[in-house]
């Protein structure tokens, strides 16, 4: 046989193994499977998911899989019912789906996470300017948060507003409050003017200021938080008993070694870090203070 059509045999001997693959990496283990709270606009979150499922699929050596969901609770009862091995949760929903499923913990957070900030907005007609401690002029005014169950988008700036208004609860310090459901729709509903003020993620401020979706002429900060924990990847405690002994382990060091900025971009963080349950013993408190960890 000459060299040339043997070459050619020889590839096509070895192309149905290589086809087969990936195929029988998923039928040796099943899909791994993660989630996300759905903070922001859907098509950002598509894209920054499906380059973190591509690049772990690669690195971690099973199929991996981003399933979205609608809401703050339908990621953390995904979790909890064990649809998903693993969730980007923000700080309060992280606590609760943790206090649910015995084992799972926080792994990895993005270096930003450990002093993250919420940002109060107001619209330009309020003529309300950038104070260094809330002001007393907001009270009165129309005021909506994000998410119910939103870390930086309800749970913190409702204590820091609380603590500036003698405990008093927001209905009872605004003309109306309302709960947008994410904090790209809070900036939008701000800069409409469909409500006077709201508070959002800084990190989404940020980045739907980049992506020209903020008209600074008809929406501006006027208060930025004290820092707090917030985000973070956790884990189910079952997944080394699926995919072997030393995964959680080889999960978080995948996570933490993520150095594309293709991927850490639509995050808006530098880097991710190891995370531990302990740093959230401030968000958990808070949380447990308003009754979410009932």
């Amino acid at each position: 046989m000459k060299l040339a059509a043997l070459a050619i045999a020889i590839a096509a001997a070895l192309a149905p193994a290589a086809l087969q693959a990936p195929a029988a990496l998923a039928a040796e283990k099943p899909t791994f499977v993660f989630t996300a709270i759905p903070d922001q606009d859907e098509t950002r979150l598509a894209e920054r998911f499906g380059k973190v499922a591509s690049y772990l699929q690669e690195k971690l050596g099973v199929p991996v899989r981003y399933v979205p969901v609608k809401s703050y609770p339908a990621a953390v009862t995904s979790f909890v019912n064990g649809e998903v091995q693993l969730a980007w949760f923000g700080g309060v929903t992280g606590v609760q789906a943790r206090a649910k499923v015995p084992g799972s913990r926080a792994i990895a957070q993005g270096a930003e996470d450990t002093a993250f900030r919420s940002l109060m907005i107001a619209n330009g007609d309020t003529g309300l300017k950038e104070a260094p401690e809330i002001q007393k002029a907001i009270a009165g005014r129309t005021f909506t948060f994000g998410a119910r169950t939103s870390t930086s988008g309800r749970v913190m700036p409702e204590y820091y507003i609380r603590g500036a208004f003698d405990g008093k609860e927001p209905g009872q310090i605004f003309s109306r409050v309302g709960f947008s459901g994410d904090h790209s729709r809070t900036i939008q509903l701000v800069q409409s003017g469909a409500y006077d003020l709201g508070v959002v993620d800084y990190s989404v401020w940020d980045l739907d200021r980049k992506a020209g979706k903020v008209d600074e002429s008809k929406v501006s900060v006027i208060w930025r938080s004290p820092p707090f924990p917030d985000y973070q990847w956790t884990v189910r405690g079952d997944v080394d008993g699926t995919y072997g002994a030393g995964f959680t382990r080889k999960l978080q060091d995948t996570l933490v070694g993520i150095t594309d900025p293709a991927i850490l971009a639509p995050f808006g963080r530098s880097k991710f870090v190891p995370a531990d349950d302990a740093e959230y013993a401030p968000v958990e408190a808070v949380a447990k203070a308003a009754g979410l960890l009932d």
